[in-house]
């Protein structure tokens, strides 16, 4: 993938799922080095947006460039090369160890019934040290405290190395320095050749740390564009 080309493109992009469109006429371009913020309140299509720009609902209308190629078009290994998603519930129901969620980020890179490699075991254990969570490798994701596991499912979408992150609600059900915590690592990832959107019904957490706002309400208005300008 060319390095300079943006990491999604929507042109006359409408979401929405079954027979019902929530908005529509989204124009956005994500470079790297950027952090976008899908700001709206609960219920106003953040996530849908999100599922419909990563592949995995389709558009009501236009379409989507993910890594310079039609989403449509990418099966689902390519399109975990090119983005890594953070869901917002982030609960699993077995008894995974951390270190095994975050080797589930590597996936991508693997080949069909391929187990994991030193490679695929050394880039979990950079992405568990990045976020300062590498003592954690050995605990039971369900013994941890939400700041925590959201920390381990991050990692895992580091660990999948791909150049645009996305992150649903990050913040969301944590404490104010749980929040502040999730928000400064946001700010940090947005480096090099990645960049990260995030979605939150928070003004202050654009704020902090966007470069780009999408503001998305119940009645499908739409207004984006660089955080400095809109809010």
């Amino acid at each position: 993938m060319n390095s300079s080309m943006p990491l999604v493109e929507a042109r006359g992009l409408a979401v929405g799922h079954a027979q019902r469109t929530l908005f529509g006429g989204v124009d956005m371009t994500v470079n790297a080095g950027e952090i976008w913020c899908v700001l709206g309140p609960n219920g106003s299509g953040k996530t849908t947006l999100f599922r419909t720009l990563l592949g995995l609902l389709p558009a009501r209308e236009g379409g989507v460039h993910l890594g310079g190629e039609l989403v449509a078009r990418l099966d689902a290994p390519a399109r975990a090369r090119r983005a890594a998603y953070v869901p917002q519930i982030v609960s699993s129901p077995f008894a995974f160890r951390v270190l095994d969620i975050v080797l589930m980020g590597r996936t991508a890179h693997l080949g069909l019934f391929a187990s994991p490699g030193a490679s695929d075991h050394a880039a979990a254990v950079a992405a568990m040290q990045g976020l300062g969570i590498a003592s954690l490798a050995e605990r039971a994701f369900a013994t941890l405290s939400g700041g925590e596991q959201r920390l381990v499912f991050i990692a895992r979408a580091l660990a999948q190395d791909a150049p645009l992150l996305v992150l649903d609600e990050p913040a969301a059900h944590l404490d104010i320095a749980q929040q502040a915590k999730i928000l400064a690592i946001v700010r940090r990832l947005a480096s090099g050749p990645r960049a990260v959107m995030f979605s939150t019904h928070d003004p202050a957490h654009a704020l902090d740390i966007a470069t780009h706002v999408l503001m998305v309400s119940h009645g499908g208005s739409l207004l984006h564009g660089p955080a400095r300008d809109l809010l």
